[in-house]
């Protein structure tokens, strides 16, 4: 049933009452939200931590939509955080073709075996999602929170702590990154 707002259906100046729909604003950000019987329905509501803000952006759109649907379908949250790993994989200087491939040439390369797990974690729990009876994420949902964690960690590791560090040795005066250099290149 469609109600007119009017003075009895005002309850405060941001929020409306039609039914059993509320429409309220945020003091905060000043945007809209929809609840329906006491229930946020839009925008929609996520447990998933916010991405790393080095996280690049192809990776951070999979990981937002996976953020979106994680209490709906854990499954689903889970596939798309396994095709996360797989872009985040090209920005580590992989293909991307085949993620356990991948992994093995980073590993080949010097990844540390903490973020070699945290990686492979991923792409398992996010394989076997899909696949009938093999895991049932239903049962654990913290599973999927902890995924999004352990992506985070991943750019952390691989992205921001260099960046951070680059950032830092390129502050240093130019005569010491010369001789620092000079005293780690090879002897002929």
């Amino acid at each position: 049933m469609t109600r007119n707002f009017t003075s009895r259906n005002l309850v405060h100046a941001n929020f409306w009452d039609v039914d059993n729909l509320q429409i309220s604003r945020c003091s905060h950000c000043n945007q809209d939200a929809l609840w329906m019987n006491g229930t946020l329905i839009f925008p929609e509501s996520t447990t998933a931590p916010l991405p790393n803000p080095d996280m690049p952006e192809d990776v951070k759109e999979a990981y937002l939509e996976a953020s979106l649907i994680s209490t709906k379908s854990p499954r689903g949250a889970a596939a798309l955080l396994r095709l996360a790993i797989q872009t985040l994989c090209v920005h580590l200087g992989q293909s991307g073709k085949h993620i356990n491939s991948d992994i093995a040439n980073l590993v080949k390369a010097g990844l540390p075996v903490q973020i070699q797990k945290a990686l492979d974690i991923v792409r398992v729990v996010g394989n076997n999602a899909v696949h009938p009876g093999v895991i049932d994420l239903d049962d654990n949902p913290n599973t999927v929170q902890a995924l999004f964690k352990l992506i985070n960690q991943i750019v952390q590791d691989r992205i921001t702590q260099p960046k951070e560090i680059d950032t830092l040795y390129s502050s240093l005066p130019e005569d010491t990154r010369e001789a620092i250099e000079k005293r780690d290149t090879p002897k002929s």
